[in-house]
């Protein structure tokens, strides 16, 4: 009996493992943004940790990456065509690739945006004209399809850029408009289940956080002009509160106890709410904070990211600023997304491709390691950017500029 409950005891923690290196969705498993791997390195070679592989079609766009075991997933532009593409983690090389639809034509960078969520036997994918795709995961064969037009949404101005949430048995999306901002669909099958008819705010850029707050399940979701909790299992508006978004408001909800926190670019800010039953009270509203599109991480007390024109770490709870670091000195970095795994925060130069690794601490800038990208893309939009946002999963990280797509060592041996 003892062997058998070792056994068991044995196979739960393997199962424990193998789910904790994989990243099956945008911002993680839970989608915090943060990895639950460790034993990564905390210090790089000169020239950065050792390339896998590199990769030159991967398509146009920004879409970021889902792996799970031996497979990254992701979405990319070829030719006009937008597509799903499976790619093999250990070299590289495609396995297939599922047309999603007709290309987004955007001034900043057409293609693709969102990033693929993998369920079980399954991959769904939204294109950046809007076209949500469930595919095998095996073979890539498109299951079912459905419009967010035909759910009452118009493409926003720089495309669809969620990555749709897959929750039991709903696949939940942000389709905007009056027939609600927000839709469950059957997973099997893309038959609608309710949509958020008391919340009919266009679609913006964020994507759809799950939690339980107070003990009721629900769908965490911000657009322009308002922060919603939306009833997981009816689609009706728990709790709402207004939001003074400007032009785009993308960074995705931080979620923490009964805590939501959010913030946005072009000056608005950030705030954190204190969520009982049907009621949200503000804590706080400043200036400390302003996310353009490059995310944020809350890693214990303390919210990490790139603020206006400074890296900074800001108190969760009260708001105020622990520390910055100045995008304008050569020694820090400019703007940028950010992860974080094992105590670490990897993060990325959207302009320089430099990638910086410092100490996810309150105590202030600690850097470790940095180095830049090479080669990068000719093929990127002069008012684009590097901006996806990078990855790490069973010790590799996955940077991406455009076509180009990278692997590399961060765990050695």
């Amino acid at each position: 009996m003892k062997r058998k409950l070792l056994g068991a005891a044995l196979l739960l923690s393997s199962a424990s493992m193998l789910l904790a290196d994989n990243w099956p969705q945008f911002r993680g498993p839970d989608r915090t943004d943060i990895s639950h791997e460790t034993g990564l390195l905390k210090q790089w070679p000169a020239g950065g940790p050792k390339q896998l592989w590199m990769i030159n079609d991967a398509g146009l766009g920004y879409s970021g990456f889902s792996v799970v075991d031996d497979t990254l997933y992701t979405l990319g532009l070829r030719g006009d065509t937008e597509f799903l593409i499976a790619i093999s983690v250990k070299d590289g090389k495609q396995k297939w690739a599922t047309q999603l639809g007709p290309k987004l034509k955007n001034n900043w960078g057409d293609g693709p945006r969102g990033t693929p969520t993998v369920d079980g036997d399954h991959v769904y994918a939204l294109s950046g004209q809007g076209s949500l795709v469930c595919a095998s995961l095996a073979d890539g064969k498109s299951e079912w399809k459905a419009s967010m037009r035909d759910l009452g949404g118009n493409t926003p101005d720089w495309g669809y850029t969620e990555s749709v949430l897959v929750d039991g048995d709903k696949v939940v999306c942000t389709p905007g408009g009056k027939q609600g901002a927000m839709a469950a669909l059957n997973k099997k099958t893309g038959k609608v289940l309710w949509q958020s008819k008391d919340f009919t705010e266009g679609a913006q850029y964020s994507s759809i956080v799950p939690a339980t707050i107070n003990g009721k399940k629900q769908y965490v979701q911000l657009t322009m002009h308002k922060l919603v909790g939306i009833d997981a299992d009816s689609g009706a508006t728990i709790w709402s509160t207004d939001w003074p978004g400007k032009t785009a408001v993308i960074p995705t909800p931080i979620v923490h106890d009964d805590y939501v926190y959010v913030t946005a670019g072009y000056g608005v800010g950030c705030k954190l709410l204190k969520i009982d039953g049907n009621k949200a009270t503000e804590v706080y509203s400043n200036k400390e904070m302003q996310n353009h599109h490059g995310g944020v991480v809350l890693v214990g007390e303390h919210i990490y990211g790139f603020s206006a024109n400074e890296w900074v770490c800001q108190d969760f709870k009260t708001g105020a600023k622990v520390w910055s670091a100045s995008g304008r000195d050569k020694d820090k970095l400019e703007k940028g997304s950010i992860t974080c795994a094992d105590g670490m925060l990897y993060l990325f130069g959207e302009k320089s491709g430099q990638v910086v690794l410092i100490e996810a601490s309150p105590a202030g800038w600690k850097e470790h390691s940095r180095f830049t990208l090479k080669p990068q893309t000719t093929q990127r939009s002069k008012q684009g950017g590097i901006w996806t946002h990078p990855v790490i999963a069973d010790g590799k990280l996955y940077l991406r500029d455009q076509e180009l797509l990278f692997c590399f060592d961060v765990k050695g041996k």
